[in-house]
């Protein structure tokens, strides 16, 4: 959905009513055990401007993948997280404020996957490739990807019902191949870079999204934008990159940010956000 033209509404224009949706409730939801009432989040969503419409189709898409929960209390409509919901919105938190953009705790160890699946099954082999790329992992050839560390993928490959079709190893770069060949053939370096560096162009100025309504959209438009950067990031080692890499800046300054608007756009959803509590 595209919201508004121009560069000086950068960030609006490209975020998608769900994904802001998650950084809202992953702010002001999630922890709380409490639903909020709709109208007053269409009066927080009007701030990013977003419309009545949109907000209310975002509820219901939300409710029918079984994110959001429906508490009505006399003629209000409340939505609360659902357990699925909360699993993802942790995930989340976990992205942006422990596992971080730069990985300085790598053990020297890769995650390997490989397959091998007939063209009579090609939609499985699309769905792996893309659940592969959202856990971190790059295409180092065909049929083989690899992640950095020790990564989990049980719960990822067990819907897919791949049975002898992959196989999952954990190991080391040996001579003659290094790690930092591995990184350059199977991640794009510079797209990834690129990606943190229009980050930075957009936030490290010193009035960022001057269009913006107040800090409470600013705070939701920052947590969009580096939430959206981080699920993308393959967490690549520290070691293996260059020295001057932009997601040690981008880091910084979304925390620094996000410190800076708090105070203020916690206030404003407070005034603005009707609750209900959930607790038994």
């Amino acid at each position: 959905m595209t919201l508004s033209e121009g560069d000086d509404q950068a960030h609006a224009p490209s975020a998608r009513p769900q994904s802001l949706m998650f950084s809202f409730l992953g702010i002001y939801v999630l922890g709380r055990d409490t639903a909020v009432y709709s109208g007053s989040v269409i009066d927080v969503f009007a701030r990013l401007g977003l419309s009545e419409e949109a907000v209310r189709s975002t509820l219901t898409r939300m409710v029918k993948r079984n994110l959001l929960a429906r508490h009505r209390r006399g003629r209000k409509m409340y939505f609360g997280l659902t357990e699925h919901a909360v699993g993802v919105l942790e995930d989340g938190r976990r992205r942006v404020w422990e596992t971080g953009a730069v990985n300085r705790d790598w053990d020297g160890t890769w995650t390997l996957v490989g397959f091998s699946l007939p063209d009579s099954r090609r939609s499985t082999r699309h769905d792996l490739r893309s659940q592969l790329v959202w856990a971190g992992f790059g295409p180092l050839q065909s049929g083989l990807w690899i992640a950095p560390g020790m990564k989990d993928v049980t719960g990822m490959l067990a819907p897919l019902d791949l049975g002898d079709h992959v196989t999952v190893l954990t190991a080391r770069a040996s001579t003659p191949t290094e790690s930092a060949d591995l990184v350059r053939k199977a991640f794009d370096i510079e797209e990834i870079a690129g990606r943190y560096r229009a980050f930075l162009d957009r936030w490290d100025t010193p009035h960022p999204v001057p269009s913006a309504a107040d800090d409470l959209a600013r705070q939701l438009f920052l947590h969009h934008d580096w939430l959206q950067l981080v699920r993308r990031d393959p967490h690549l080692p520290a070691e293996q990159l260059p020295g001057d890499w932009p997601a040690i800046r981008a880091e910084q300054v979304f925390r620094s940010l996000a410190r800076a608007f708090e105070p203020t756009a916690g206030k404003l959803a407070d005034e603005i956000l009707d609750e209900l509590s959930l607790r038994p």
